[in-house]
């Protein structure tokens, strides 16, 4: 039986890895915090799953609120799982510490947010220490997985494919919004959100996703160096500009704090949270481009594309607003359409058992995998699919031997392209 501590729960996705309960954990629950609205939020989020109709969790969290709740987290040792998601800046000093004081951890991306915390992440996955994992959440987007498959099947989607001119292999594009409505009221964002001191750059964030999946999916099972596979191209990051009267609604604050007023003009916020890199991993061009519009257009959500250019087919998902911005997995052939949709059709029937409902339908020169309603999950049920695969490899000491070398290049690759694109000139005011 298994004990999760959390510490200082500063982001709504700490109380995520809570919304299903587990055999395999205590119901008691160890929160160590410095207070604040923080702390109230992620209650109220846990009080809510305790409370719902339909399988109400059990949850009994213990609170215990000061300025040296990491020491005391320490000290205590109530629990052998810590689960952090919160302030970025001082994330992977905190994994770092609680790692070397015997936690397994389980922690929100981004863990690095500047090169400063290079060395921490390096001392926490030493190989005495115990499994250190992000959470990785779009692995079990229904669309990816399939992407995935259909990639490691030589007659359907070739190997990934390299042009001479040195265009991407892969493009994956994602765009977020900084103001949205979830069950009809604002989204709350915390003022220290939008310091990218605390939060971070852009363009280590959301990017630890997208780079994930591309190394996930075109070497799996492979573990990646820095040094050896990775060749960083270029990189750069550019703001969103942020009115008060927006940023109001979004935190509830009256004014920018005092920490980011240099990134502020005539009230408005220059938000450095969109970001682009471009680099080669095992000789293969990736191109990775994120952006956090302002506001959700009424409709919309959250946005994913991706493009997998393979020798026989390539692999692409898309988001169409006549469509409500449902998922799409798409595959063109680029020869032998025939052929490869009967290969694909074989691929869909194989996997019946555990993706009931897939088939096949044709859409001009490209093929449309339909993916049925049972097999979409939502954002915030991956959560606890990563927690439970961890909780799983945690027990088997099966975690994937790349696992960790994977953690290092990537954070590796994220921290160099953020100095990169620090040392690129950016006229903010203008």
């Amino acid at each position: 039986m298994h004990t999760i501590a959390v510490l200082n729960p500063g982001h709504f996705h700490a109380a995520l890895t809570l919304r299903l309960a587990h055999p395999g954990l205590s119901d008691d629950i160890y929160v160590y915090s410095e207070g604040g609205q923080d702390l109230q939020r992620f209650l109220e989020i846990v009080e809510s799953y305790n409370s719902r109709a339909e399988g109400p969790t059990q949850w009994k969290v213990h609170i215990y609120e000061g300025a040296d709740c990491l020491d005391r987290m320490i000290q205590d040792r109530k629990g052998d799982i810590a689960v952090l998601a919160g302030k970025n800046n001082t994330k992977m000093q905190n994994i770092n510490a609680l790692s070397q004081a015997g936690f397994s951890i389980l922690a929100d991306k981004p863990w690095v947010t500047d090169y400063d915390a290079m060395p921490h992440l390096k001392a926490t996955l030493a190989p005495e220490r115990r499994p250190a994992v992000d959470i990785m959440t779009e692995r079990y987007e229904i669309t990816t997985v399939i992407q995935k498959k259909l990639m490691e099947r030589g007659e359907v989607f070739g190997q990934p494919l390299v042009m001479a001119d040195g265009s991407p292999t892969v493009y994956k594009f994602s765009v977020h919004h900084l103001y949205k409505l979830v069950n009809g009221l604002p989204l709350v964002r915390p003022p220290w959100y939008f310091d990218v001191g605390v939060q971070g750059e852009g363009i280590i964030d959301v990017s630890t996703h997208l780079v994930d999946m591309t190394h996930w999916m075109l070497f799996p099972g492979q573990a990646i160096s820095y040094e050896d596979d990775l060749e960083l191209i270029k990189a750069r990051r550019w703001p969103t500009k942020v009115p008060l009267d927006i940023f109001q609604k979004i935190t509830g604050a009256k004014s920018f704090p005092d920490a980011i007023a240099g990134q502020v003009q005539d009230d408005v916020l220059h938000y450095f949270c969109n970001g682009e890199l471009v680099y080669r991993v095992k000789g293969v061009p990736v191109h990775i481009k994120l952006i956090w519009d302002l506001i959700e257009p009424e409709g919309a959500k959250d946005l994913h594309q991706s493009v997998i250019k393979g020798t026989l087919s390539d692999l692409r998902i898309r988001q169409l607003a006549e469509k409500g911005f449902m998922t799409e997995l798409m595959l063109r052939p680029k020869t032998g359409r025939e052929r490869i949709g009967q290969e694909v059709e074989a691929c869909l029937a194989e996997w019946q058992t555990d993706y009931p409902g897939l088939s096949l339908s044709e859409e001009g020169d490209e093929f449309l995998i339909n993916i049925p309603a049972p097999l979409r999950t939502t954002h915030e049920e991956h959560f606890c699919k990563v927690r439970d695969a961890y909780l799983e490899n945690l027990d088997n000491d099966s975690f994937p031997p790349e696992t960790f070398a994977n953690i290092l290049s990537r954070y590796t690759l994220l921290a160099e392209a953020r100095e990169m694109a620090l040392a690129s000139p950016y006229e903010m005011l203008k």
